[in-house]
């Protein structure tokens, strides 16, 4: 590349994705020179990100950008020692089952160890314990949607 794009190369994400529907692979990242570009799918939506320093993260379709957003409201701060992330990829259940109770409940009082939710991984279900005792101040994932790596699920304090 000689030179350099101002916009997102579309052809470059529609043969990611093309890759991800031929492999049946869920994600896939590319990166050249500063650009990282990542399209990963859970069920029918995929997201397009390019997350180096000092740009935006972008995301398709629509819909996903619809979904209230997972991070902290502009001028609100987290105490990181507080925040819950998640240690997998997969899909968040906050019930053991379907019509279930959740787990947990915005101003539940918890103890350490407690199951905080679900992460469905590879057909396994995966309990997300908490770290730590405390108040559940906030709940960042909505039941039965994608999460990633790191993502922040929960907060106690």
């Amino acid at each position: 590349m000689a030179e350099k794009k101002s916009g997102i190369d579309q052809a470059l994400i529609r043969d990611l994705a093309n890759i991800l529907n031929d492999t049946d692979l869920t994600e896939i990242e590319v990166e050249q020179e500063d650009l990282r570009i990542r399209v990963s799918r859970a069920g029918t939506m995929q997201y397009v990100q390019a997350p180096i320093a000092g740009q935006a993260a972008f995301a398709a379709p629509a819909a996903a950008a619809a979904a209230p957003a997972a991070a902290a409201p502009a001028g609100k701060t987290r105490n990181p020692d507080n925040v819950v992330s998640a240690p997998m990829v997969g899909t968040a259940y906050l019930a053991p089952a379907p019509g279930s109770a959740a787990f947990i409940q915005v101003g539940s009082t918890i103890k350490e160890g407690q199951t905080l939710l679900i992460i469905e991984a590879m057909k396994t279900m995966n309990q997300i314990p908490a770290p730590k005792s405390g108040t559940v101040t906030e709940i960042l994932v909505q039941d039965g949607r994608p999460v990633e790596y790191g993502e922040a699920l929960v907060v106690i304090e």
